[in-house]
């Protein structure tokens, strides 16, 4: 075994794994796995910059894995960061910080880089089973992009688009007073709606998404999405993993979260709160790409880019 820490920074959330991984048997055993809303991305697409109050968010969450790290005594390290960072004028001020907190400098990987990263993490433990077809459609719905990867034993094709839940919402739903419309009207949602649908003809362009035999969803929109379907009182990931969750309970919840106020959505206990704004666009995303694709359900995994990164450097 090999004790291993691993950051994965999005726009949205900032998440730390440490574990005990064996690339030889395939086991890799959480000692801490744990996510902080930081909303990186807060307004990046419509400045190009990340705002000050973003980057000190962010700083705070290292400061705190960097603890973390220390008292379990990792090994490595390797600190991802993806969407946000990659569209940022600004982005130097973010690596300079994160190195002075962590030591190592993050790597502003491409989405295809992302891609890879989370098809090794979702589908390592899905070898072997009888159950599922393949290949596997990996979909990570992030804040700022949603990365494909099509593979078995390999990866087909990846291609990474600008359809995450923070990127659709600031662009659709964020009136010029900074207030999210709540719930959003219905030529919002069209709006949604092409952007989503423009981004699938571009990856079914380059992706061979319609051979997949399985789709199988990663992050937190997908996640939170089937929280709700299962009908959780409260988050417990043994009982998401893995979960499957059909396309019309899909729609059904994606029909209730448009229409909901925020003040609904926030009532549910699973919903987290820095996600009880975007959430309904997440869930928007996840409907339309079981729609392109003619998925009847959705394989759902908590592990996902986060499990990746630490395979990498186990």
């Amino acid at each position: 075994m090999t004790r291993v820490a691993a950051i994965d920074c999005g726009t949205n959330s900032i998440r730390l794994l440490v574990a005990d991984a064996n690339p030889e048997t395939g086991e890799i055993v959480d000692l801490d796995r744990r996510m902080t809303i930081v909303r990186l991305g807060q307004g990046v697409d419509r400045t190009g910059r990340l705002a000050p109050e973003a980057l000190e968010r962010t700083f705070a969450a290292c400061r705190e894995y960097a603890g973390i790290i220390k008292k379990h005594g990792a090994e490595k390290l390797r600190f991802v960061a993806t969407s946000a960072s990659r569209d940022a004028e600004n982005r130097d001020d973010f690596v300079r910080g994160v190195v002075e907190i962590l030591g190592v400098e993050p790597e502003v990987i491409t989405g295809d880089e992302e891609a890879q990263l989370s098809f090794t993490g979702a589908t390592k433990e899905l070898t072997g089973r009888a159950d599922l077809d393949r290949p596997y459609l990996v979909v990570d719905i992030g804040g700022g992009s949603t990365e494909f990867v099509v593979g078995d034993d390999a990866v087909r094709g990846a291609r990474s688009v600008d359809i995450g839940c923070v990127r659709m919402t600031e662009r659709h739903l964020v009136g010029v007073d900074g207030t999210v419309t709540d719930p959003p009207s219905p030529a919002q949602i069209e709006a949604i709606r092409e952007d989503i649908a423009a981004a699938l003809d571009l990856v079914a362009g380059s992706v061979p998404i319609d051979e997949a035999g399985t789709l199988v969803g990663l992050a937190g929109s997908v996640t939170t999405v089937a929280a709700l379907a299962l009908g959780l009182s409260e988050y417990d990931w043994t009982a998401i993993h893995h979960a499957r969750i059909s396309y019309e309970r899909v729609a059904e919840l994606t029909d209730w979260l448009l229409t909901s106020t925020h003040d609904q959505r926030a009532l549910k206990p699973v919903i987290h709160p820095g996600r009880v704004d975007v959430i309904a666009s997440g869930a928007l995303v996840l409907r339309l790409i079981m729609e392109h694709v003619g998925a009847r359900e959705v394989v759902v995994s908590e592990h996902d880019i986060l499990d990746g990164i630490a395979w990498s450097v186990a």
